[in-house]
């Protein structure tokens, strides 16, 4: 098998190694201009890409093309149409045109676009992202596109990314271009997206209504066991989980997806895949195609893929953390501190850059992150807080304060650790730690947001840090243009101090779980945006439109039809989890409870009746906590049906929203306590529904 993986990589896709085999020189230079320079690419070179894709498709064994888009439900959406074309007297030939390749018009109506389109305004637009490899899956030819209206409104993920990748790009040369390094003609982020999932036997997993509707368990007692004993992290793989890993790799590597990393995570039944980094656009359609894989790899193993930031309480729940940096043309990080971070004026100006953007978009920040999954998830220490902080470590903090105080940076040296075994080898200490409870941690040459959920698109928290340090570049190239040459480097000394100064406070290095640092970020005037419906508004703010339009991200109407329909989906998807918790309870949870202590009453009064020196007062105390349970959740669900009432009648987006978190989900989770307690005391063989224990351990 190893000696199959070069040749089985990316064998799925239209790569660079297929193109120059099958395209004429003249047109590959021209497509490879359009992917590395972002320059316009014209119809004569798609009409020589489209028969020289449809050949190799072909040859592979396709016998259909799609545009494969991702719109604003943050899944993707394909329509399949086969390379057919008639050829008369009732034959067909296979045929591909460049027109087909670079346009396709799927229904813009039928996607949320909060209000952009209306019903009768149908017509939209997919076009060809020829810097994002076109694939075969499932005998079809894959095509990455964006997606917009017939009026030029995004209406999808892909075109916003873009569009920030294009606009950091040009602020970060024309800062190097100052800082003397003429060379650069662009500079690209790249990002690795670690993914988090939990498998589930699938048998059991279709007999829980929750987990087929919601993706999550919304009641359930908690296992004897969790993951107190600290023994699932990084544990040994059991046979079933191995299997479906091994195979996830090869279906991933066919579509030159660098999966890299596999292991399991911190509860049971959860795990990790992590790939190697690559281009924002491109990471980004990987990982939509691996979160769709993975889903399909576990079907063939009789298992489930669960993606839910928080599909059990009492455990960690998922989520996927966003590795972001940049590099230059020329191959160079520009987050690469280099053996002397203190005199390595790119890297500083480039660091300030990142912490300016957090600390001026940190409301931003968080909003990339929001969604009704994920706010079970923030906040509990299993991710990070709410707040939005950066977490830099002692060497690169003791920089800053010396730049800031105009202090001699002393000679750093690299630190070696010794761990005290002769046999074991010495090597040389990072330059930072980790630091779990940072939402934005620098870990070496990049910065990790681990604030985002596992189900979510890895685009909006791209495009949001993407835009913002785009500002701050601009800016900072605002005041360094006019320094001379030889002033340069005290010039950028003088802009840093002044950052540094202005946003220190959004650095921490501590406890970030603390009720204390609770405290400090309220005196240090950051945001603490608990929910989505806490965060959302922030999105439509003066500041924020101004951000997006000025770098040309998003117009003012793309901004807010975005506004809607993120508030929007928040509001579905706590209202389809309540309807599921009424029906759960009322058909499957209230009939065990009443057939258990019916049992257990009529168990108590055959003892009583035929052998009282045996009774009890055991099983009358039972059958009475079981009917007092039975009687508070019938009340509570009349409740929570009023509840469903009231918020689906609510005509205000930010209302609806507001008493789903205010009132909705606070009598879902006293439902869901109650059912809890009962379950507790309901033997299996009554319930209708698998427990934890048989969930968590059943694999």
């Amino acid at each position: 098998m190893n000696k199959e993986i070069p040749e089985l990589y990316g064998s799925m896709i239209f790569g660079d190694k297929v193109m120059r085999s099958k395209l004429p020189k003249d047109m590959y230079k021209a497509l490879r201009k359009t992917i590395e320079n972002g320059t316009h690419l014209e119809l004569d070179v798609a009409n020589s890409v489209a028969v020289a894709m449809k050949e190799w498709a072909v040859e592979n064994g396709a016998t259909h093309y799609t545009h494969w888009f991702q719109p604003m439900t943050g899944f993707t959406a394909e329509k399949h149409d086969s390379f057919i074309a008639p050829a008369g007297e009732g034959e067909v030939i296979m045929d591909f045109s460049g027109k087909e390749l670079v346009k396709g018009e799927p229904d813009a109506s039928s996607f949320p676009s909060g209000g952009l389109r209306a019903t009768f305004e149908a017509r939209g637009y997919t076009a060809w992202d020829p810097t994002s490899p076109a694939f075969i899956k499932d005998k079809t030819l894959y095509i990455p596109t964006a997606f917009c209206s017939y009026s030029g409104e995004a209406l999808d993920k892909k075109t916003p990314l873009l569009r920030s990748m294009e606009a950091l790009s040009k602020e970060a040369v024309k800062v190097l271009h100052l800082l003397g390094n003429q060379g650069v003609t662009r500079v690209s982020t790249t990002i690795g997206p670690e993914q988090e999932y939990f498998l589930v036997d699938k048998e059991l997993y279709k007999q829980r209504r929750d987990l087929i509707f919601c993706g999550r368990t919304l009641f359930g007692a908690p296992a004897p066991k969790g993951q107190e004993m600290e023994d699932h992290y990084f544990g040994t793989l059991k046979p079933k989980v191995s299997a479906y890993m091994h195979d996830l790799d090869v279906e991933l590597w066919k579509l030159g997806i660098p999966a890299k990393t596999k292991h399991n995570e911190v509860a049971p039944a959860q795990h990790e895949l992590a790939p190697v980094f690559d281009t924002a656009n491109v990471a980004v359609d990987h990982n939509q195609l691996t979160m769709e894989i993975m889903k399909k790899v576990a079907e063939k193993h009789n298992m489930v893929c669960l993606l839910h930031e928080k599909p059990f309480q009492g455990i960690n729940g998922s989520g996927k953390h966003n590795n972001w940096s940049l590099i230059t043309n020329e191959g160079v990080n520009l987050l690469n501190p280099g053996r002397t971070p203190a005199k390595n004026l790119p890297f500083l100006v480039f660091l300030m850059a990142v912490i300016k953007a957090v600390d001026d978009y940190a409301d931003l920040m968080r909003i990339s992150a929001s969604s009704a999954g994920n706010d079970h998830r923030l906040g509990g220490n299993e991710a990070p807080p709410a707040i939005v902080s950066i977490f830099l470590g002692d060497e690169l903090t003791a920089v800053l304060d010396a730049i800031e105080s105009d202090t001699h940076m002393g000679k750093q040296e690299a630190v070696q650790i010794d761990i005290g075994a002769h046999v074991l080898p010495h090597f040389v200490k990072d330059n930072t730690d980790r630091n779990r409870t940072s939402p934005f941690a620098f870990t070496g040459n990049k910065f990790e947001f681990r604030m985002l959920g596992s189900s979510a698109s890895v685009a909006t928290p791209n495009i949001v840090l993407n835009t913002a340090v785009a500002e701050a570049l601009a800016q900072f190239y605002e005041e360094l243009k006019d320094a001379k040459a030889e002033d340069m480097e005290q010039a950028v000394h003088a802009l840093l101090k002044k950052a540094i100064e202005k946003h220190k406070r959004i650095i921490f290095n501590g406890n970030g779980y603390s009720e204390e640092w609770v405290e400090e970020a309220k005196k240090r005037g950051l945001y603490n945006l608990v929910s989505t419906p806490d965060c959302l508004p922030q999105f439509v703010t003066d500041k924020n439109v101004e951000l997006f339009t000025k770098h040309h991200i998003f117009t003012r109407e793309e901004i807010f039809s975005r506004y809607e329909i993120l508030l929007e989906n928040y509001t579905k998807t706590v209202l389809i989890e309540a309807r599921t918790l009424d029906e759960m309870l009322t058909k499957d949870f209230l009939p065990a409870v009443n057939a258990y202590a019916g049992e257990t009453a009529k168990n108590a009064a055959s003892k009583k009746a035929f052998l009282p020196e045996l009774a009890t007062g055991c099983e009358e105390a039972l059958v009475s906590g079981l009917t007092e349970a039975y009687g508070a959740l019938t009340e509570g669900i009349k409740e929570l049906k009023a509840l469903i009432a009231k918020t689906a009648e609510t005509a205000d987006a930010l209302e609806a929203a507001k008493l789903c978190h205010s009132e909705l989900l606070v009598k879902m989770e006293a439902l869901a306590e109650m059912a809890n307690k009962a379950e507790a005391l309901i033997p299996d063989s009554y319930l209708p529904y698998p427990t934890y224990d048989q969930l968590l351990f059943s694999l």
